[in-house]
């Protein structure tokens, strides 16, 4: 019993790291019909940014208590900043030529690891966090790491504020409406693109803060984090369905808790294979996802 309640929050602390990275991916994707193939890049800045600032390099900051809240803050703010210049410097000019718009953000996801590596080398780096999170806590006999629950928390309050976003803000619903049809949107005097740039920086700040809290789960940052991520990100947008944040949830925790069992009562590593799997079921099945709607 206590081995499947460890499996089962271990998943649950993956899943909700793969909520945070493909939530923004999802957005991004069903609102603008932009494959962001730099959104890992966005989740390794967010990594790095918290890392730098937690190991006491910023004012303030530092590994533990606030400190460690005020680099949490850092790194999202600046992987939104980085989302922000990456929409305006380079999706914005190619949002009618998308086979050149998909190059050009793989080659910033090829660049960015690239130059954290040339800064702060290849190797992978301990992440400094408050000592709290990285206890355990007794639960049916299993020893559970507290930050499970932080990544949980995280994904939730995540998910709370796109639904409110979306359905509740006059910016969500000129997004909305501007993915419906764009040209009435802009005859009305609206200005979808400044929209659209609130939609990638929301999208880089979810990246950049699954960044952060990921340093917590793995115990490390190395840059290539956000691309093996990015991987799964991808699995879990067609999975739930294109622009489905609740899609994106459901499949998140879906995609979280198999590959744990996977690895654990299998060959390890046969939890990757298991998830492409279930993908290619899912896909033959539903081929729109679990939702493939916006919701």
């Amino acid at each position: 019993m206590s081995t499947v309640v460890l499996l089962v929050l271990t998943g649950l602390g993956l899943g909700a790291l793969y909520f945070l990275v493909a939530s923004g991916l999802s957005l991004i994707f069903g609102l603008m019909d932009v494959l962001n193939f730099a959104h890992g890049a966005l989740l390794s800045i967010g990594a790095y940014a918290t890392w730098w600032a937690a190991s006491g390099h910023l004012p303030g900051a530092g590994p533990g208590g606030f400190g460690f809240v005020l680099a949490v803050v850092f790194g999202v703010c600046a992987g939104t900043v980085a989302a922000v210049l990456v929409e305006l410097l380079v999706v914005r000019p190619l949002y009618t030529r998308p086979r050149e718009q998909v190059l050009a953000t793989v080659g910033i996801s090829l660049a960015v690891p690239a130059l954290l590596a040339g800064i702060w080398g290849s190797d992978a780096h301990r992440f400094p966090g408050p000592e709290a999170l990285g206890d355990t806590f007794g639960l049916l006999g299993a020893r559970v790491p507290v930050n499970r629950l932080v990544l949980v928390a995280a994904a939730v309050v995540v998910w709370a504020g796109l639904k409110l976003f979306l359905d509740r803000t006059r910016y969500g619903l000129v997004v909305r409406a501007g993915v419906e049809d764009r040209a009435m949107v802009t005859a009305l005097g609206i200005d979808v693109r400044r929209a659209f740039t609130l939609v990638f920086a929301i999208g880089g700040a979810a990246a950049a803060l699954g960044g952060a809290l990921g340093g917590l789960y793995f115990g490390s940052v190395d840059p290539r984090q956000g691309t093996s991520l990015l991987i799964f990100a991808f699995v879990v947008v067609v999975t739930g369905g294109m622009g489905s944040v609740s899609g994106a949830a459901v499949a998140s925790v879906v995609i979280g808790l198999v590959q744990q069992f996977a690895n654990y009562y299998t060959t390890a590593g046969l939890g990757d294979l298991a998830v492409v799997v279930l993908l290619a079921a899912l896909l033959l099945l539903r081929p729109r996802g679990l939702t493939g709607r916006l919701a």
